[in-house]
């Protein structure tokens, strides 16, 4: 398996300095690499020198620009590595797809692609998909869909969607069978059958549970304890690092023997190998910002600046901020550009875990703290994420519960535009919190000349946990008000989500776009590869909960498997039949583009012009959900192992065991009172035992309100109701 950084034993003058509370240097830090405590930044760090450098970068929506080493990426990929895969996927002289790629003379479109969020059921998706589109899978490659993610230039991720773009790359680009379900041999896979929140089963205070909250939490008060206010987030972040970087397996899971990702560096994705050899798309993750002291606990309108979060940079191209941080030093506190702490600096903020978290922080919307719970999370899960927060509020000050919280680099910047530009402060959310579910805000970007957006579209919208298209909807609404002078505009589309319905569209592969009226093109070709019941009309697998934090590995694989399927096959009209021409038609999709680069402009082909109207949508003659027929909508579980079949027998055989159960309950009940008594003696004692070892009073760990600190921030006013 590839690591980041190398696994090293924590070194004694590291574990010293742990004990002894004084900070560890960088160079530490690089040697260990192996610790839960590698989760903590950097902090008085020195400053770049800014005589001749800046950590920021400003520009207008008219005048935008990249960051250099961004634009250096795409191009060199773009001629070193995409004319090849082009001609792969394609073929080189003229095909079925009626083109002779030489006619374009190398003006190939530049791809981007989407993936949405929805939890592990978008993380899960987007891999069954991916499977579809890579070149490495014989079936994808045999029915010509295989190809296309090869040829991708960029690609967002949001909240699950961010979790799968963070795993393809900390794992060095996999394949997708053996990022997800393991390969036998060094990687063992995402291991989603054992829970997010409580691994170890319902029982929080088993010995395997409380060993997994005492590594998150130690993650937590060391980033703490170097003065940077922490969340909710954090723990969430972890937790998702144990299933999605690349130093967990089942034999460690429970064990500090590794750092289980938590030195790991977004902007140490240039240090990938896959990323150096330009074999990959240019990664982007998306969040949302809540206004700062808004609090507010509802989804937000379309106004709060869009944030993107790139291995160079945290930025936003938002016309009312337009402005960009060096991701090096993000969490470093700026005013007016220069840091507010003189030449002290902090590094080693932008943790991976911590951005996949970031990206989903949904908890703004479910905390309910004055009843002391979370909503949508199983019981389960919703209690072993408040135990975590208790346990955390208990040791460390934190600024706000619910969100991420980033130390602000723009404040004083552009303040006559920019809501929070007089916070030192920014709030950051859960990328879908303003309705956007699919992340296409950077790809749309004028900068980044976009020609064409894969979008794998995971999202649950309706009853059934299938999409309808709001997200495209709230994007063009967003697109053609708000950012009308900063990105392209979005392509026609049904204007409301049951019109989306209606057409079919959010149930079969879709191309929108096909005919721009304009050269260049006023917006770019959509392709549109929705969470779909299956087309053969077999029960769906696929349309679980967004909240759902475990899968058993045999619904992994039905998983994977059914979306594959449909992603390779597309869409027969008035069938239920694959459509034998349909990867031929996604090349046609990916290609069009490139028949406008050259003058005089290629004619569409044929067999193109066919596909087309097949898949493209016409606003004049939209099509119809009638075409679909046959297709099951209701989820059926395909493994009802554990609770669900002991359920099915004791329902089935329940007046046979009636009176066995009857001459039971008395001395049941009799054990249980006395077990109860013994336990809540022995509860006194013991409950915490592992996580305690973090907070007693002459632990290493002393509580974090005796830790000295240099700035000192007022606590939310709901934070008493959780903390104890």
């Amino acid at each position: 398996m590839f690591h980041l950084v190398p696994r090293r034993r924590l070194k004694l003058r590291v574990l010293l300095a742990i004990y002894l509370l004084v900070p560890v240097t960088s160079q530490d830090v690089l040697e260990s690499q192996d610790s839960v405590i590698d989760y903590a930044p950097n902090t008085n760090v020195q400053c770049p020198d800014l005589s001749t450098t800046s950590l920021i970068r400003v520009f207008t929506p008219q005048n935008q620009t990249l960051h250099p080493e961004e634009t250096e990426y795409v191009s060199k990929r773009a001629s070193d590595v995409l004319p090849d895969a082009w001609r792969d996927w394609l073929g080189v002289s003229t095909a079925e797809h009626g083109y002779n790629l030489s006619a374009f003379q190398g003006n190939f479109p530049r791809v981007g692609m989407a993936i949405p969020g929805g939890g592990m059921r978008a993380a899960l998706y987007a891999a069954g998909c991916l499977s579809g589109l890579d070149a490495r899978n014989d079936s994808a490659k045999a029915a010509g869909t295989g190809g296309l993610l090869q040829v991708v230039s960029y690609m967002s991720g949001l909240s699950g969607g961010s979790w799968i773009t963070g795993s393809l790359f900390f794992n060095n680009w996999p394949t997708i069978n053996e990022m997800v379900l393991g390969n036998d041999k060094d990687m063992e896979g995402w291991l989603l059958e054992l829970s997010l929140a409580t691994p170890d089963g319902i029982n929080l205070f088993s010995d395997k549970n409380q060993a997994f909250f005492g590594s998150v939490l130690w993650s937590v008060m060391a980033k703490a304890n170097k003065g940077v206010d922490t969340s909710i987030t954090d723990p969430w972040s972890r937790m998702i690092s144990y299933h999605f970087l690349n130093q967990t397996n089942r034999k460690n899971f429970f064990t500090n023997d590794t750092a289980h990702g938590a030195g790991q560096l977004w902007s140490d994705i240039p240090l990938i190998p896959a990323y150096q050899q330009h074999k990959t798309p240019f990664p982007i993750i998306v969040a949302d910002s809540r206004p700062v002291g808004s609090n507010l606990t509802t989804s937000l309108s379309l106004d709060p600046v869009v944030y993107e979060i790139t291995p160079l940079e945290f930025a936003s191209y938002d016309p009312n901020l337009s402005a960009a941080m060096n991701l090096t030093y993000a969490g470093t506190h700026l005013s007016n550009g220069k840091p507010e702490n003189g030449s002290a600096c902090v590094t080693r903020f932008d943790q991976a875990g911590f951005i996949m978290g970031t990206s989903a922080s949904l908890f703004n919307q479910l905390f309910d703290f004055a009843r002391n719970s979370i909503s949508a999370f199983s019981s389960d899960d919703g209690d072993g994420l408040l135990y975590v927060l208790k346990r955390q509020l208990r040791e460390v000050r934190t600024r706000a519960d619910d969100v991420a919280n980033w130390p602000s680099p723009f404040n004083g910047l552009k303040n006559t535009t920019f809501e929070d530009s007089d916070k030192n402060w920014l709030e950051l959310i859960d990328g879908a919190s303003n309705h956007e579910n699919i992340p296409y805000a950077p790809l749309f970007v004028r900068a980044r000349g976009m020609d064409v957006i894969v979008t794998i579209e995971g999202s649950a919208d309706e009853s059934n946990n299938w999409p309808n298209g709001s997200s495209l909807v709230f994007t063009n609404q967003r697109q053609s008000t708000l950012l009308r002078s900063s990105h392209q505009q979005f392509p026609p589309i049904p204007q409301t989500p049951e019109a989306f319905i209606e057409a079919g569209v959010n149930a079969r592969p879709t191309f929108f776009g096909c005919d721009p009226k304009q050269d260049p093109p006023e917006f770019p070709l959509v392709i549109y590869l929705p969470n779909a019941p299956p087309l053969n009309g077999d029960d769906p697998v696929t349309n679980t909960g967004t909240f759902k934090l475990s899968y058993t590995r045999k619904h992994q694989s039905l998983f994977l498997s059914q979306v594959h399927r449909n992603t390779i096959s597309g869409f027969t009209p008035n069938a239920n039949t694959p459509d034998p021409n349909f990867g031929t038609c996604l090349q046609c999709a990916a290609i069009d583009r490139a028949r406008l680069k050259v003058s005089p402009p290629i004619p569409r082909s044929a067999l193109c012009d066919q596909c087309f109207q097949q898949y493209c949508y016409d606003p004049r003659n939209p099509p119809s959900k009638l075409a679909l027929p046959g297709r099951k909508q209701v989820f059926v579980d395909p493994d009802p192992a554990g609770f669900s079949k002991l359920g099915n027998f004791f329902s089935k055989n329940k007046f046979a065991l009636i009176g066995g159960l009857a001459g039971l309950v008395a001395l049941l009940g009799a054990m249980i009172g006395g077990l109860l008594l013994w336990k809540r003696r022995k509860t006194k004692q013991q409950t915490y035992k592992r996580v305690n070892t973090l907070h007693e009073d002459d632990a290493p760990w002393q509580r974090y309100l005796d830790h000295p600190r240099g700035e000192s921030y007022e606590l939310p006013n709901h934070r008493g109701s959780l903390a104890h």
